[in-house]
């Protein structure tokens, strides 16, 4: 078996129509930090702790919405949360703060994972996983 050339993932790039509420989706709601802004460019940088997401204005207006089923691009984006609980907090905080909910935690196939699937203020698609273990 070769070894593989990379090394897990150092950030994602997200293009997005709301630049400061997409920003607000993962600092305010998810607890992330806010890393850097470049105005010029115009982008935010947001971090967990373990990933960051850099967050770039798209220049055309009105934005060509994504179609999962046609488009070529983003599916979605998932990220990790540690316990069943805090994929219940994930979801009730996302519900109280109106963001619109594709379907709510569920299992994966069997079980135990769970999963559960949201829309940040600009469109895409961000998935919260528990690996149920």
């Amino acid at each position: 078996m070769t070894k593989a050339m990379t090394k897990g993932t150092h950030h994602i790039g997200l293009t997005v129509s709301k630049l400061e509420e997409s920003a607000a989706f993962f600092t305010s709601l998810l607890g992330w930090k806010e890393v850097k802004r470049n105005n010029e460019y115009p982008a935010i940088f947001v971090s967990d702790g373990s990933i960051m997401v850099t967050l770039w204005k798209n220049q055309e207006q009105p934005p060509a919405a994504f179609d999962k089923n046609s488009n070529i691009g983003l599916h979605h984006v998932a990220f990790a949360v540690e316990s069943e609980s805090d994929l219940s907090r994930v979801y009730d905080k996302l519900v109280k703060n109106d963001v619109k909910i594709e379907f709510s935690p569920e299992l994966i196939g069997e079980g135990p994972a769970k999963h559960m699937i949201c829309y940040e203020p600009s469109g895409i698609r961000v998935e919260f996983t528990w690996p149920g273990c």
